[in-house]
């Protein structure tokens, strides 16, 4: 028989700690800037009161030093739930760890209220609190000045010359219990963690993309636009409140089996190719195509959009042309055929022979891996610290954990997209790898029921821990048939649902003007499509939805942190399936928005809204303003019940902020 040990004192159990991503092997995700809540399940046996703690700091900075990490009391969120916000304030690795225990003295003053209520005598109950205080100011660890006032409390419990009504009034006040608190005995503590945490910037959590293809910008065809015409354009998406210009692929393009317009199989002499077919005679992954100039045009075209308030992103496909460098110099890095060709990319029966894929499990695969690395490396040496990745999915998750993790060693600030459309399990591992943000089914989903199920699987879930969202409203493979049929009300209403329910959103030139018209019927490619063919267009046209766009950024601007904040996302009760009602509310609940949407973008609808008012931080009895960012109009409601009517000839959504008058 095996004596009780130490621990076995430990009366407090802590369960389900978030956020914590796969049991800690992997780390959660923060954002500089933006409140995170960390939580657990803390009780108990028998009947005390239980109390905890939240520390935070970086690791190795001491889980056992309070000088070294910051703490925060968790409160009570219900249902044995407790949690603390922090704001994490720098980039980089941190850790937090939860720490609970029975809340013996919150326990004794519930027991004397009780007692005093019931006209007992509560002396002796009185003097054990004094005695409570006076272990806390008799522990090594309490501080001068907390040791002090812990003696006054004790005298003022002990004092005769009040009523113990009066002296239960001074154990009961708030300094008096965070006194208690903060010095009691923590030796038989409950710890749970240390659980880690990659805290990245602002624009990790929180940013709107825009897509375009230099080449096309300034273009004269056949001649092609270059970085300095297409620096141009940098003002006006600058102007509608974009954060991020995200440019695809930028090298030489290949010349073996280039595609022509329409992604036809034989190109014509002149014909400019899919930027994604990287690599030729001028260079591969850290050359630029001379016909967007020189690596010196690039970095006036990132310098100008730093001006502008921009951050240049690239894209990041690891794939080469036939034409490559890579192929001659270093063959052992693709996969090879039967009869010793190298083979190239292939769906089948798709096959596309003017990408080659690389053999990620190559006998030299440290050259390889490293060769990939120092792509990254070379870009960011020039300015560029956001990469979207092209098809992350494809490549081994050995890799993508690799080389975040060596990126991030010296450069925390780098952020990574991840365009991965493909099975969640496998999207969700990218993200829990390291991705900063994540592509999502949003485009696929247009309905009431799909928007609410899945809105509500990405802010309610243990997802959200790791897995960033951005919402694309188009790219330049994907022109959804909602889009196709829907006209302008149709581009507004998706606008609005990504600009105003995810952190992050995007959408690729050519949105604001509702380029609409499909390389044929059924399918999601545009006609024409600018991934084959240079596609120059008249941005002052009358009918562009720039201004539109620019309110719904300057909306998320107002309210960052409401939108930032994924967790805080709500669907709100509206009784008609062409309408879609979401709130969205910062932590303090003191900044609410509602966005309701008519999802019809032919007829008007109208519903009754029955709105969680206490969740919105708004008072039922008495009138507040629902005032609408987009048109400027204010309404005044009062109680959860209000009706809506939307035409979407004049008006798609409402984005109201909920005031209180």
């Amino acid at each position: 028989m095996r004596a009780p040990t130490a621990t076995s004192t430990a009366r407090a159990v802590i369960e389900q700690p978030r956020p914590v991503v796969e049991c800690g092997a992997l780390p959660a995700k923060a954002t500089v800037g933006i409140p995170l809540v960390i939580s657990g399940s803390i009780f108990t046996d028998g009947h005390d009161l239980v109390m905890g703690w939240v520390r935070h700091g970086q690791p190795g900075s001491g889980a056992d030093t309070t000088e070294r990490w910051r703490e925060l009391p968790m409160r009570a969120l219900g249902d044995d739930r407790f949690g603390a916000v922090i704001t994490p304030p720098r980039v980089g690795p941190c850790s937090f760890e939860i720490v609970a225990m029975p809340d013996v003295y919150g326990s004794w003053l519930g027991d004397l209220r009780v007692r005093l209520d019931a006209g007992q005598d509560v002396t002796l109950e009185l003097e054990e609190g004094a005695r409570m205080a006076e272990r806390a100011a008799a522990l090594p660890g309490t501080a001068l000045g907390d040791r002090q006032e812990l003696n006054a409390l004790a005298t003022r419990l002990r004092d005769p010359g009040v009523t113990p009504a009066h002296r239960l009034r001074e154990a009961a006040r708030p300094p008096s219990l965070a006194l208690m608190q903060r010095t009691a005995d923590r030796e038989t503590a409950t710890r749970s963690g240390p659980w880690r945490l990659i805290v990245e910037r602002e624009l990790a959590g929180f940013s709107a993309w825009y897509e375009m293809f230099p080449r096309s910008e300034g273009a004269q065809p056949p001649r092609s636009g270059t970085f300095r015409t297409a620096a141009a354009r940098l003002p006006a998406i600058a102007a509608m409140g974009f954060d991020v210009v995200y440019l695809p692929p930028i090298h030489p393009i290949g010349r073996s089996f280039r595609k022509g317009p329409n992604n036809a199989t034989e190109s014509a002499p002149g014909d400019v190719g899919s930027p994604w077919a990287i690599g030729a005679a001028e260079g591969g992954h850290t050359a630029v195509h001379p016909d967007l100039g020189t690596l010196d045009d690039f970095a006036l075209f990132v310098a100008e959009a730093g001006r502008q308030g921009l951050e240049v992103a690239l894209d990041y496909a690891l794939q080469c042309s036939p034409d490559h460098p890579w192929v001659g110099e270093h063959p052992e890095w693709f996969r090879h055929r039967a009869d010793g060709t190298i083979r190239y990319a292939e769906n089948p029966p798709k096959r596309y022979q003017d990408i080659y894929p690389l053999d990620f499990g190559s006998a030299d695969r440290a050259g390889l891996w490293a060769a990939l690395r120092d792509v990254v490396l070379f870009w960011i040496r020039h300015g560029v610290r956001i990469f979207r990745v092209d098809n992350p999915h494809t490549k081994p998750f050995a890799f993508w954990e690799w080389l975040i993790a060596e990126i991030h060693h010296d450069h925390p600030d780098v952020v990574f997209l991840a365009e991965a459309f493909t099975r969640p399990a496998v999207m969700q591992r990218l993200a829990k790898l390291g991705f900063s943000q994540s592509y999502t089914y949003f485009t696929w989903r247009t309905t009431k029921a799909e928007l609410g199920e899945y809105l509500t699987e990405l802010s309610q879930t243990e997802r959200v821990d790791w897995f960033r969202p951005n919402f694309w409203v188009n790219t330049p493979d994907i022109l959804h048939l909602y889009l196709q049929q829907g006209g302008p009300a149709a581009f507004r209403v998706r606008a609005t649902l990504a600009a105003t329910t995810a952190p992050s959103w995007g959408m690729y030139s050519g949105y604001e003007l509702c380029e609409r018209v499909a390389a044929e019927p059924g399918s999601e490619e545009y006609a024409c499509s600018e991934k084959y063919q240079l596609r120059p267009r008249d941005w002052d046209r009358a009918d562009s939805l720039a201004p539109y766009i620019t309110r719904l950024n300057e909306i998320r601007h107002r309210h960052r942190e409401a939108i930032a904040l994924l967790p805080t996302l709500r669907i709100q009760e509206i009784k008609n399936d062409s309408m879609l009602c979401v709130s969205r509310v910062n932590q303090a609940r003191d900044d609410a928005l509602l966005v309701v949407v008519n999802l019809d973008p032919y007829h008007s609808q109208e519903g009754t809204i029955w709105l969680d008012l206490e969740g919105l931080g708004i008072p039922a009895d008495v009138p507040f303003e629902a005032h609408d960012e987009l048109t400027g109009t204010t309404y005044v409601w009062q109680g959860p019940e209000t009706y809506v009517r939307l035409d979407p000839a004049q008006q798609s959504a409402h984005v109201l902020h909920l005031r209180r008058r």
